[in-house]
């Protein structure tokens, strides 16, 4: 099992996602608008999930009056051309680490700090793969999200 997006030199990270994402968009015949790529931009600017909300106060405090259908516009958009992924249980976004390749997303989700990791595993993917077809489903969408406590916050509770 492997973990993405780890890059030590995060404005590097920032730089390359925004890239992949300008490659692939044009490939689809799909416009990576300034403002889309100005939230993918904030999406990556950190390796935690992002909300909504705490981007369009980041985007107003900028001077970039933004309305929330037009940030949640942007985000679907996103979304569907597998830039970011959104994490239902925490009402958040985050971005893909490997957007050229289909795939489900699989996260580790901190209960307490609400981080999040991606996670790229062969072996979670044929058994999410083994299990729709299993069941007769033709999945469309699927998120694999993990919820726990990750070793930072349980080694801080660790007298």
């Amino acid at each position: 099992m492997t973990t993405g997006c780890d890059a030590p030199d995060h404005e590097h990270c920032i730089t390359s996602a925004l890239s992949r994402a300008e490659d692939l968009c044009r490939a689809r015949g799909a416009r990576l608008t300034p403002l889309r790529r100005d939230i993918l931009r904030r999406v990556w600017a950190s390796h935690d999930p992002v909300r909504a909300y705490d981007l369009i106060e980041a985007m107003n405090q900028a001077g970039q009056k933004t309305a929330p259908p037009t940030v949640y516009r942007s985000l679907d958009f996103l979304v569907q051309h597998g830039l970011v992924h959104k994490l239902a249980s925490i009402n958040a976004y985050m971005g893909c680490c490997e957007p050229e390749q289909p795939h489900r997303g699989c996260f580790l989700i901190c209960s307490h700090c609400q981080s999040a990791r991606e996670i790229q595993s062969d072996a979670l993917e044929r058994a999410m793969a083994q299990a729709s077809r299993e069941e007769g489903y033709d999945v469309s969408h699927a998120t694999l999200e993990i919820t726990g406590i990750c070793r930072a916050c349980r080694d801080a509770a660790t007298p």
